[in-house]
């Protein structure tokens, strides 16, 4: 005897079900996401790089050019080139947290 479209039939939804569907959607995941290569990597790298370098260099040439022309009992080259380094050390920190925040979220998604 053939059932109706609306009846309603009893769900097996057994460990093992669960689990091949766990891995089923972790797979689609993976296929849709691609796996980041040795030039990503690279590419952080450069990125972490020149977030620190950058207020560094603008540290130190702002320091210059005030060393110039208000020249004092201290140095602004010095004291700015600190200043920037500081700036771009707390920079690439605040970025990678926030990178590794990510991926931590992406994998208790996965879970």
């Amino acid at each position: 005897m053939n059932r109706a479209p609306d009846e309603k039939r009893p769900q097996t939804d057994s460990p093992l079900s669960r689990e091949i569907g766990a891995k089923a959607t972790r797979k689609l995941k993976a296929q849709r996401q691609s796996v980041p290569g040795i030039w990503f990597g690279l590419g952080m790298m450069g990125l972490i790089g020149w977030s620190v370098a950058i207020p560094t260099l603008l540290g130190a040439s702002l320091g210059l050019w005030l060393d110039r022309h208000y020249a004092g009992s201290h140095s602004w080259t010095l004291a700015l080139l600190v200043a920037g380094l500081v700036l771009g050390c707390w920079n690439a920190w605040h970025w990678v947290a926030r990178e590794q925040a990510e991926m931590h979220e992406e994998e208790s998604d996965d879970e």
